[in-house]
């Protein structure tokens, strides 16, 4: 089973595309994303973006995979939209959010992590005009792709833990350990960073 976001290697034209390019598809689409309003648009962005795993030679079994984590937030946001404005809106904005999450993680499997650093860096290389430093942001970057599957690597402990314990589903029995493991890590990954001289 393919872990979330990470690249698999491949020879389809999506994988062959240029990082550049595919990073300005995934901005226009978070961008025209607020346009969307109605049910038949959102599933025929989501059938897109399913075509486009096909064509890049992933299963959809793989796409499941990238939005299991977010099934709580998911169902939240479905029972929250159609108590207070009905079944359609809740479609939209989680059919949405969905149709995102897939196409960002779209990039990623068919994209090297150098690559996507790579090319935000180049773009924002302008930007060093106002003294903002591009390898700084290209940092940024990739360690926030990095983070994700080790959030998610957490979030499976966590409820590994609770199985072994007996622990019933609780949302905040799940929440509190996590975010605590998390602020671990991130406490961990920045004194990693402060012994390398990226302190500042």
């Amino acid at each position: 089973m393919t872990s979330l976001g990470l690249y698999v290697a491949g020879q389809s034209p999506l994988h062959r595309a240029p990082a550049g390019l595919k990073l300005l598809c995934l901005f226009a689409a978070g961008a025209g994303s607020i346009f969307l309003d109605k049910v038949w648009q959102v599933v025929l962005g989501l059938v897109v973006v399913c075509v486009g795993y096909g064509v890049a030679g992933l299963s959809l079994r793989t796409a499941g995979c990238q939005l299991r984590p977010l099934l709580w937030i998911g169902a939240v946001t479905a029972v929250f939209h159609v108590a207070v404005n009905g079944w359609e809106r809740a479609v939209v904005v989680v059919g949405t959010l969905a149709a995102l999450v897939l196409l960002a993680a779209l990039v990623t499997l068919t994209t090297r992590t150098t690559d996507l650093v790579d090319a935000v860096v180049a773009g924002c290389r302008p930007l060093r005009a106002v003294r903002v430093d591009p390898e700084r942001i290209g940092l940024m970057v990739a360690l926030g792709i990095r983070c994700v599957p080790v959030v998610v690597g957490l979030a499976e402990q966590v409820r590994d833990a609770q199985r072994a314990r007996g622990l019933a589903a609780s949302p905040r029995a799940f929440a509190v350990p996590l975010v605590v493991r998390a602020l671990r890590h991130a406490d961990a990954l920045g004194e990693a960073l402060a012994a390398r001289g990226l302190d500042d």
